[in-house]
């Protein structure tokens, strides 16, 4: 109803849609940068943030012909301050009187957001919009585009409490970006039985073409080189800057969705694909922003990203002592990400971000029994304990939510 008081700026924009529970944000920035190094001027919206909300909204740029340049900062393309302010202004008296006339409450931050996102990318006249949803799908406020090609994370338990107890539930609130629109074709990873045949059953509801990373797309090797067996092409030698096998499959969920445009006329090559895939620069996610010692920094925030976080971790780096430092947002499964890292776990930091959902640290620290523990009251006293503990052959992995590690980050350049 908002969105139709604004003219329905959505309604212009080539959209591609992603849902999940891990993956996402990675998942649209491998291919936002592909669709850029193609040529393309790409509108990516993503959330949370680590540090300023203007990250959310950001455009990629195409380089100009025979240009090669590195990326402008960690989050290039962000909405500038000034863009902010003008359709801030703009939509205010807007939201304003709907939401005096409202029969379904008041809009929301992320609902109001999403809606400035949508003019500014139509205002910009972006070639792509790259939207990753906020919470679910059915529900969400980017589901009110249509999509040419949708992209399904892997599916696992989280908000529960709005999404459903079951992972039939959840899975079906996720599929929910899957429409029945003429010509929509859906690119999903590897998911669990349960919430495959609930993707399965949606496309065949609507009639959308399915194709499964694992099954219609696979992929070998490690993030230094792999080889990927598309829809339509065989790759080889590909790299990517993202650690984690899990990011492998990320990047196979991109070049699907890549591919996928190809069956509406857009046709990207292989070189541009292999390009954009390498210059892919996603910060918060196992991200090195120290070598002496290790500091990694990774926003997981649920049991599966948790996962694969301490996989990652035990595979891909070489430490003597693990120090984590540790915050979670009150809405999280805070028993189920304690268990997953407790046995990474040589000293515990726990700290909570600025933000009003923290979690008080004491509360954590009854998941951490028989380890050294230490409480914090903000991450700027958690930084000061880890560098005061860790060695240079020790790693300081700082995880549990994003705000902590925007927060951390941002900590970590201010003291350079």
């Amino acid at each position: 109803n908002f969105l139709r008081l604004v003219g329905n700026p959505q309604d212009t924009l080539k959209s591609i849609h992603s849902a999940g529970t891990k993956g996402k944000g990675s998942t649209c920035a491998f291919i936002s940068y592909i669709l850029r190094e193609a040529g393309y001027r790409t509108g990516l919206y993503t959330s949370p943030h680590l540090l300023s909300f203007r990250e959310r909204i950001r455009i990629l740029q195409p380089y100009r012909q025979g240009e090669e340049r590195t990326a402008e900062g960690d989050f290039e393309g962000a909405i500038p301050e000034e863009d902010l302010i003008r359709l801030v202004d703009y939509l205010r008296p807007k939201i304003e009187k709907y939401n005096s006339n409202s029969q379904s409450g008041p809009l929301s931050f992320f609902e109001a957001y999403t809606t400035l996102a949508f003019v500014y990318f139509k205002e910009q006249r972006v070639d792509f919009a790259v939207l990753e949803t906020g919470l679910g799908g059915r529900l969400d406020a980017t589901n009110t585009v249509d999509s040419l090609v949708c992209a399904i994370t892997p599916i696992s338990y989280e908000h529960t409490q709005k999404l459903g107890n079951t992972l039939r539930e959840i899975a079906s609130e996720k599929a929910g970006i899957i429409k029945d629109n003429q010509g929509q074709f859906v690119i999903a990873a590897p998911q669990e039985e349960e919430a495959r045949l609930v993707i399965r059953g949606r496309c065949q509801e609507v009639g959308a073409k399915l194709y499964e990373v694992g099954r219609d797309i696979r992929y070998q090797g490690t993030e230094a080189g792999f080889s990927l067996e598309g829809i339509s092409s065989l790759y080889q030698d590909l790299k990517i800057k993202l650690t984690g096998q899990h990011q492998l499959a990320n990047a196979a969920l991109a070049v699907g969705v890549i591919e996928a445009l190809g069956f509406h006329g857009i046709k990207i090559n292989r070189q541009e694909i292999k390009r954009g895939l390498y210059k892919t620069i996603w910060p918060g996610r196992c991200e090195i922003i120290s070598r002496n010692p290790l500091v990694v920094l990774d926003g997981a925030q649920n049991i599966s990203s948790s996962i694969a976080l301490r996989e990652a971790i035990r595979t891909r780096f070489q430490y003597k002592r693990l120090f984590l430092v540790l915050g979670i947002s009150n809405d999280k499964d805070i028993k189920g990400i304690s268990k997953e890292l407790h046995s990474l776990a040589d000293g515990v930091i726990l700290t909570r971000a600025d933000n009003p959902r923290a979690t008080p640290p004491q509360d954590l620290a009854e998941y951490f029994s028989g380890k050294p523990v230490y409480l914090t009251a903000n991450i700027k006293e958690a930084r000061t304990k880890a560098c005061a503990l860790a060695k240079g052959d020790d790693l300081v992995l700082v995880c549990g939510s994003l705000f902590v590690v925007g927060e951390f980050r941002d900590e970590a350049t201010r003291s350079r």
